[in-house]
């Protein structure tokens, strides 16, 4: 059993910087290959993947919309995987989530095993 807890959304203005971070309770974190992935969903539409990360960090995959905005990262020693998001937009307001692969990197959320309660982010114009 793998439990996430996502946090440091908020509000922020529009071009400003973001980063949100994924806490694992498993001790396992790093001993199981676990990909982490982050999707997002606005109000009326469906979720969309974001970004994701292999195991060993090595392997790293973002969606075009946030290509060259958004990057993620993970931290083993921490059981943590952090999304920081650069020149944000007010198309960016969404609850984001993370959620562990058991198979890999991703970009399907019937893939994700584990998943988080999400943490909201508003970009104002």
């Amino acid at each position: 059993q793998v439990q996430l807890v996502e946090s440091g959304g908020g509000l922020v203005q529009a071009g400003g910087s973001l980063r949100l971070s994924c806490a694992a309770s498993t001790r396992t974190f790093s001993n199981i290959a676990l990909a982490l992935g982050w999707f997002r969903q606005a109000p009326g539409k469906e979720r969309e993947f974001v970004a994701a990360i292999s195991w060993s960090g090595v392997t790293r995959y973002q969606s075009d919309s946030v290509k060259g905005r958004f990057a993620i990262s993970r931290d083993n020693a921490k059981n943590t995987v952090y999304l920081q998001m650069n020149s944000l937009k007010p198309e960016d307001t969404a609850v984001y989530y993370c959620a562990v692969s058991l198979g890999g990197i991703r970009t399907r959320q019937y893939e994700y095993s584990y998943w988080g309660q999400g943490t909201q982010v508003t970009v104002s114009s």
